[in-house]
């Protein structure tokens, strides 16, 4: 008998056959798998048969390593710096196949095949007989019925045809996220939960929830399925509690007669005066179990769901009544181990502890739905996700056959995914342009049928006369800019000199609608060649390791790590600001980032603070990252970042409280510091209302007591709480004597050359609008310099902060924004050809050309020392105290016993690096001045 029991196990764990519960066969396990690159299985009869070439499922082909193995070697060229590389790819018709055994306790069941996710098309045979159901979806599952082809008691065979080809034109070159090889992988296969599950033939078939918070209630939507031939009766039950608690509170019954077919019953039920509601400072959860009970036998379904209200007051978004505002960054199906998101929920913990660890709410899935265990993890911890359509189309809404699709995988998205608390808004699809009255109309009959969610038709659009307002059932707009004008800091960071008391208001004149800022930030920063290492999956990182190679062949890898921070510093900077400014201004409820991490895809887009794998780059830590990312944020306004000595610095506290409460009588704390001495301090008490508070105190300080040059640090603090901001400002003297003493000074090289000849100490420093090089930038490469090329394309400074020539320039080994002065009237010299001498402050090219760049250089030529700065240092000095600072620091320097540059190898090579732009223009080719 032992013996019998041992071959009989052994027999069933052949057919992988899995009881969970007593209703579903788990068919995950050990499968044969066949590529059908020229569709050839059907004719060849591989619909009943297993294949030679094993494959472990969950799984892809790229897990297995099928497909074409990849043939390119890391270069600094489209194909390599497009996006990571898959180390096999296989986009195709591919046979899965597999025997089962149907316990005979299933006679008479509804036999239903799951399968959680797949890309594009499926179908089915049994025993080589095709299912007549094929399945297309990018968002839910792929069902089939196969009541009617499997017995109980006996062995069959299940083959099924996954075809992860393009099927619709729902993508701009193949870049939305549920479809694409630029975030996860255009891969071939099934991931998520696979099985066959048994119900009786009258069941439930879908619970939906409708939470009612001012009524203290959830409405409840339940379908049931009758397969019998007649009128059955049922007797329903619903009871529900509080999830974590061991009682259930009263139930309900209700009896109900089912005709064939599927009904809908509506029901209600209170929850009692003490409800808990649901939102990111209270992730309460409710579970709801609704219990069938027919001749046909007892049937159970449950689901949980929060007690959460969304709505808005004119331009204010509000959860359960209060003011709500979206602290958000994108996720584009970045995980580049697998190519595919994760199908649990140990899997999206990662995820979404680190962006709470960061300050925000908020996650925004561009152009994709997430599976069934990133809403679950989102519902416990309290985020705000925005699900998109599948599509990101310049022709949306124009082809039927595209617009059937989307309306199938929306109705999919409520029925497998609208319980979820999580699940807060809905966009139609991104940057979305072409009927506009089609996707209004998408949006109007997702509203009419569920009223959980708030609407957008799309996020943002190019299309003119559209996205600047919202549409006719917009909730909310989501945009980069209005007919007023930018908001966002792209658009004027670069142009306009860095202040500090100003918001989008002026861009929102005419909005009545809450505006969630569209993508804000894309600073780009240098590939961080360390991550290397961590791409042991489907992926290989041919970018990364293209850019490493070329540093090396040049001798700059040593700057690796220093690029990356540095130009990671110069992002952070520009991120705080950007977010601080969403934040000052009334009518703005949220942005959405992109990105807090790095965008691997789409030319490589390095623009996060953390990397592909939601690890920190520690360019700044998570706690300095809220300081302006949290619920509750200081704010300060003020006119400007240099000062002179002559002036006052006022300053105008703002505070954005989104937190759980009001904040009544508190003590606001602030002072200005030189390092760790305070030069001023003070303190008052404010009322911090819920949502925007303008103007909440006000403080100066005079800066006649600063006599040398000094970095200064604003600091505010909210006693009794962790909420504390800061912000740095540059004080300069104002009567500085620019003294020249025996230091030469030119803007022309020829005059240079000569003065070196004769000993002398030169400052050359070449008119900026007419030499050749590269445009001077304050911000750096905006999201890729290989997918947006024709851009001015460097990713901020690098110096030694310590090195002389910067002692009385008090500056960080990064740019800050004291350098934007300075880095807008500049031509950045490309250096490559030059040898010897030394760069003071470099310039870091971006990772596609990794050339040698400056704006400060010294060297010794003949027997003249010389320093060359490609900054403008000669025009309107008295109004423009950084450049006036500089020249009296490189002056001071160059005086000095240290100036003692290196010596230029191949002088000569300066003639080329500083010709005028009218003479390269007039050079025949090959022509060197």
């Amino acid at each position: 008998m032992h013996r019998y029991l041992i071959l009989l196990l052994a027999l069933l764990q052949s057919y992988c056959v899995l009881a969970v519960g007593g209703h579903q066969l788990n068919l995950a396990g050990q499968w044969s798998v066949q590529l059908d690159p020229e569709d050839m299985g059907v004719k060849n009869g591989w619909t009943n048969r297993s294949f030679t070439t094993p494959i472990k499922l969950p799984g892809t082909t790229d897990d297995a390593g099928l497909g074409a193995a990849n043939s390119l070697t890391p270069a600094l060229t489209k194909p390599q710096l497009s996006h990571l590389t898959r180390k096999h790819r296989y986009v195709g018709a591919a046979w899965y196949s597999k025997e089962l055994f149907i316990p005979k306790g299933w006679a008479g069941k509804e036999m239903i095949l799951k399968l959680e996710r797949i890309i594009w098309e499926s179908n089915v045979w049994v025993d080589g007989v095709e299912i007549p159901q094929k399945q297309r979806s990018l968002v839910g599952s792929h069902e089939f019925d196969l009541s009617s082809f499997l017995k109980v008691g006996k062995k069959h065979r299940l083959t099924i045809r996954i075809d992860n080809r393009k099927k619709l034109a729902i993508s701009v070159d193949d870049m939305a996220h549920a479809y694409t090889d630029h975030t996860q992988i255009m891969w071939n296969g099934m991931i998520g939960s696979m099985y066959i599950e048994a119900m009786d033939r009258v069941h439930i078939k879908q619970v939906s929830t409708f939470p009612i918070l001012t009524a203290k209630r959830v409405d409840l939507r339940v379908v049931l399925s009758n397969k019998t031939q007649g009128n059955t009766g049922s007797t329903l039950r619903v009871r529900a509690k509080f999830k974590g608690d061991s009682k259930y509170l009263p139930t309900i019954e209700k009896e109900v007669l089912l005709a064939p077919g599927d009904s809908t019953i509506q029901l209600s039920y209170d929850l009692g005066a003490k409800i808990r509601s649901w939102s990111e400072f209270s992730p309460n959860l409710y579970d709801v179990e609704v219990v069938c009970q027919s001749g046909e036998g007892v049937n159970v379904m449950s689901t949980s769901f929060g007690m959460r209200e969304l709505s808005r007051e004119g331009t204010v978004m509000k959860i359960n009544g209060l003011p709500l505002f979206l602290r958000g960054t994108l996720e584009c199906s970045i995980f580049p181990l697998t190519g595919h998101p994760p199908m649990d929920k140990a899997g999206w913990k990662k995820v979404f502890l680190t962006a709470k660890e960061w300050g925000l709410n908020h996650l925004r899935f561009h152009s994709w739905c997430p599976p069934e265990a990133a809403f679950a993890v989102a519902d416990e911890m309290g985020f705000y996700l925005q699900v998109e359509l599948p599509i990101w189309e310049n022709n949306a809404g124009k082809d039927d056959a595209v617009l059937r699709f989307l309306y199938e995988e929306a109705d999919k998205m409520i029925r497998q995914y609208g319980n979820h608390p999580s699940f807060c808004f809905w966009s139609m699809g991104n940057e979305l342009s072409g009927d506009f009255d089609a996707l209004n109309a998408l949006v109007k009959n997702l509203k009419e049928k569920d009223r959980r969610h708030l609407y957008t038709a799309t996020s943002f659009t190019f299309q003119q006369g559209h996205g600047i307002v919202g549409e006719p059932f917009d909730d909310f707009l989501i945009t980069q800019w209005t007919a007023k004008g930018w908001v966002r800091g792209q658009g004027v960071f670069n142009s306009e000199p860095p202040v500090f008391n100003k918001n989008y208001s002026a861009s929102l004149d005419g909005v009545s609608i809450p505006v969630v800022t569209h993508e804000i930030g894309q600073y780009a920063v240098y590939p961080n060649l360390a991550e290397i290492k961590k791409y042991t999956g489907v992926l290989k990182p041919l970018n990364f390791i293209a850019v490493a190679e070329d540093l090396k062949r040049k001798g700059l890898l040593h700057k690796a790590k220093a690029y990356t921070m540095s130009s990671g510093k110069l992002a952070a900077i520009l991120y705080k600001e950007e977010l601080e400014r969403a934040l000052k201004t009334p009518g703005i409820s949220g942005y959405q980032l992109l990105d807090l991490h790095d965008f691997p895809g789409q030319g490589t887009a390095l623009v996060g603070l953390l990397d592909a794998f939601w690890d920190s780059k520690n360019i700044l830590s998570a706690a300095e990252f809220r300081q302006f990312c949290a619920p509750v944020v200081p704010l300060l306004q003020f006119s400007k970042a240099i000062y002179t000595n002559d002036e006052v610095f006022e300053g105008i506290l703002d505070i954005s409280n989104y937190g759980v409460a009001a904040l009544s009588d508190q003590l606001v704390e602030w002072s200005m510091k030189d390092g760790t001495k305070t030069v001023a301090k003070g303190h008052f008490q404010t009322v911090v209302g819920q949502g925007y508070n303008g103007n909440a105190g006000r403080f100066e300080v005079p800066l006649q007591a600063i006599q040398q040059a000094k970095k200064l640090t604003v600091h505010i603090n909210l006693k009794g709480t962790s909420y504390e901001n800061h912000w740095n400002i540059w004080v300069y003297p104002k009567e500085n004597q620019i003294d020249f003493a025996d230091v030469s000074y030119t803007r022309e090289l020829d005059e240079a050359l000569r003065l070196l000849q004769a000993g002398k100490k030169v400052l050359l420093n070449p008119d900026w609008k007419k030499i050749t090089g590269i445009e001077g930038k304050f911000v750096p490469v905006f999201w890729s310099p290989v997918h947006f090329p024709k851009q001015a394309g460097t990713m901020g400074l690098l110096c030694d902060p310590k090195h002389p020539v910067f002692a009385d320039f008090p500056t960080e080994g990064h740019t800050d924004w004291q350098w934007w002065d300075l880095q807008i009237k500049s031509t950045t010299m490309l250096m490559d050809q030059i040898k010897g001498g030394e760069t003071l402050v470099e310039m870091i090219d971006n990772f596609a050309n990794n050339r040698k760049l400056a704006s400060l250089f010294e060297g010794a030529v003949g027997n003249g020392k010389l320093m060359v700065a490609s900054f403008d240092l000669a025009t309107d000095l008295d109004q423009r105290p950084v450049a006036k600072q500089m020249l009296q620091s490189i002056l001071t320097y160059m005086k000095s016993s240290k100036f003692g540059p290196k010596v230029i190898e191949n002088p000569e090579v300066l003639q080329k690096i500083l010709q005028y732009k009218e003479l390269q223009e007039k050079a025949a080719p090959g022509a060197i001045y």
